[in-house]
């Protein structure tokens, strides 16, 4: 946790050098508020401290430093899109934090767009010139985007006030290796190993300079030492059995590329590797189950697909292993193996004239050999070898400014990555979630609480409703209900012989709908709906306009509880009213439709809606219009999480993915926690 306190601590001793703190006037509330929103950012609750800087921007939008810090929160969570927002808006309004630059810088840095990060950086080295993470991280894009003589004077210069930092010589020697200067990689790393022979990272990076010498014994000495100082990448154990694969000791090598399976199941290279060797000792089944699953993981990499054809061939599956050999001549048509291979199979399936023709492909491209070498030089052959693992995560994200903890590469998403018993502290966006949308608003008497989430479940027509006591108790509007207990379900049935017997002596709305209620409770939504037309038949619209809006918006979301309610009981193939259950949800969704338009008509701000609506456009598929509706609801209320969130996942069902990770960031911001973790799959 210390990275994270000395960032704070230099940022609030760098804003107040540089006079930017707010002056102590009447701002009692909004700095408490800030101070508690610091110090759930400061304990990893990243969720929670969004919500406190909300609460600040509202009162006061005008001031930076709560947009700064709630990009920090959403960095943490992986929302790029988000915490770039709130950064351009804290420079907006505070065009001299270089907090502010630093933090965009970092945002970008992770979305890959380097020149951008290193503007950014730049920007905050005018403020302050010497500090040592702008500096470093301006290195670090500087060596992406291949500056490396740049790179090294930033090193440079910090290594002349401290020669002997083992991170700046462990930089030093990264950008070295890059930059394909193995000499000075082995100079510096061997001196960083020196000053910190503790750094499992450091050894790991000096057994991949060993690999590119052809130094194979000390490379196996070297990853051998940064294994045994702990090391989790699986880089290290790939790297050692390619060095024992080269070695012939298959037992080893099998052993190591078990072993990065297991700690990165979702890296290609490892899978291709085991596949590679087992295929060697004549292993062809499994070796084909691996090469699958790196090709799965990995398809943009065509080199892999030569080595699964030969194993089809291996295998007699001729036609798969001509489906890679295909692909392989398209991408590299110059490769004559494929060519070959390809005549082979064709051979096989007893097609002599196509075999002919690839033999003859082949020939004619070998007596070209001289005239087409400048070609291959732009389009290289492929390169069918094993796969070096080059850099540690590690070496990309060893500084820890904005992350205080890194999660393993590819690490099981059903592990809880945080450590932590709160669904909503520490990295959420690493806690897998289904794709599914959030449920309709529903009206009822239980509502879960929820403190995230900054959707007004409030509306005037409610609050009419409940001030004429209509009800026994108060309509609560909630996406998230509480579950009913055996004894509430009977206190619900003792409910409905109660008011029967009032609706008996004297039929009245109020009562209608109160049993409608119960009859919700207790799952039966048809009695339910009957009541509540009986309701609406003795209700005036022009009179009784509240009472008849929420009866009839309660009515169309019981349609829906009713179809879902059939399908769960296995009733999907059974007669209904004479009609199959296919037919007759039809029906019903046109129903629902007319209902909520005429909710609508009745009472245009009515957010729910519209979002509910929405919703029902969404299971039949009619997207665009499921997207304009969450966006009416969304202008009757701008903090609509649960319509933020629907309308994210619409706009990435129809491959508009940039405005969905927008509207999920939304969502996120507004207390839907989960959306952090289909940002970061999305994107």
């Amino acid at each position: 946790m210390k990275p994270l306190r000395h960032l704070f601590l230099y940022l609030f001793l760098l804003l107040l050098c540089l006079g930017h703190m707010q002056p102590a006037r009447a701002q009692l509330n909004t700095d408490r508020i800030t101070a508690i929103g610091r110090n759930a950012l400061y304990f990893e609750d990243y969720v929670l401290s969004i919500q406190y800087f909300n609460q600040v921007i509202k009162l006061k939008p005008y001031l930076a430093e709560p947009f700064f810090y709630r990009a920090i929160a959403k960095l943490q969570l992986s929302d790029y899109t988000g915490a770039l927002s709130d950064c351009n808006a804290a420079i907006e309004r505070n065009p001299f934090h270089p907090g502010a630059f630093y933090t965009r810088g970092f945002v970008y840095r992770q979305m890959g767009e380097w020149e951008k990060a290193e503007q950014d950086f730049t920007e905050a080295l005018t403020f302050a010139p010497d500090n040592k993470s702008y500096l470093m991280l301006r290195a670090d894009v500087r060596a992406q985007q291949k500056h490396f003589a740049e790179a090294r004077q930033d090193i440079d210069y910090l290594l002349f006030r401290d020669p002997k930092s083992p991170a700046l010589l462990f930089e030093k020697g990264v950008i070295c290796l890059n930059a394909k200067d193995t000499l000075c990689a082995l100079d510096y790393i061997t001196r960083t190993v020196q000053y910190d022979s503790q750094n499992a990272t450091a050894w790991s990076a000096l057994g991949v300079v060993d690999i590119y010498l052809e130094n194979d014994s000390a490379a196996q000495a070297h990853l051998t030492r940064a294994i045994d100082l702990g090391s989790k990448w699986a880089g290290d154990y790939i790297n050692r059995g390619i060095l024992s694969y080269r070695h012939h000791n298959y037992r080893s090598a099998l052993a190591d590329y078990d072993e990065a399976v297991r700690l990165s199941p979702r890296d290609a290279g490892c899978y291709y590797n085991r596949g590679m060797l087992r295929a060697e000792v004549g292993d062809f089944n499994r070796a084909l189950d691996d090469f699958n699953k790196a090709i799965d993981l990995s398809p943009e990499q065509v080199e892999m697909r030569y080595q699964r054809s030969l194993v089809l061939l291996q295998l007699g599956q001729w036609q798969a292993a001509l489906g890679d050999l295909d692909t392989l001549r398209q991408t590299y048509p110059y490769f004559l193996p494929a060519y070959y291979l390809a005549a082979q199979a064709r051979t096989a399936l007893g097609e002599k004239k196509a075999a002919y023709r690839l033999r003859q492909q082949a020939y004619e491209l070998e007596q070209k050999k001289d005239s087409i070498e400048a070609v291959q030089t732009l389009q290289h052959t492929p390169n069918t070898d094993v796969q070096i693992a080059g850099a540690s995560p590690a070496q990309r994200n060893r500084r820890k400014e904005f992350s205080l903890r890194i999660a393993r590469d590819g690490a099981d998403e059903t592990d809880d990555p945080n450590g932590y018993e709160s669904d909503t502290r520490g990295a959420v966006q690493r806690r897998y979630i289904d794709v599914v949308n959030e449920a309709n608003i529903v009206l009822t008497y239980y509502a879960s609480s929820n403190t995230l989430r900054r959707t007004n479940y409030s509306h005037m027509l409610l609050d009419q409703l409940n001030r004429k006591h209509m009800l026994p108790s108060a309509l609560q509007a909630t996406s998230q209900e509480v579950a009913q207990t055996a004894d509430m379900v009977n206190d619900h049935f003792d409910n409905i012989n109660r008011l029967s017997s009032h609706i008996d002596a004297r039929p009245d709305a109020a009562l209608y709908f109160a049993r409608a209620m119960e009859f919700a409770f207790v799952q039966d939504y048809t009695s339910a709906m009957d009541d509540c037309t009986r309701a609406l038949a003795l209700l005036s619209p022009e009179r009784d306009k509240a009472a008849v809006v929420v009866i009839t918006f309660c009515r169309a979301t019981w349609r829906l509880r009713r179809i879902e309610y059939m399908r769960a009981n296995g009733e999907t193939d059974n007669e209904y009213h004479g009609r199959t259950l296919a037919s007759q949800a039809e029906m019903d969704f046109d129903i629902m439709l007319r209902d909520y338009d005429y909710v609508l008509r009745l009472q245009p701000d009515f957010a729910f809606a519209y979002y509910n609506k929405a919703n029902m456009l969404c299971l039949q598929k009619d997207y665009a219009d499921a997207i304009e509706h969450y966006t009416r609801a969304i202008k009757q209320d701008n903090d609509f999480a649960e319509a933020y969130f629907n309308r994210g996942l619409t706009y990435i069902y129809t491959d508009h993915i940039d405005e969905g990770i927008a509207d999920l960031s939304k969502a996120g911001e507004l207390g839907i926690y989960q959306a952090y973790n289909l940002i970061t799959r999305f994107r």
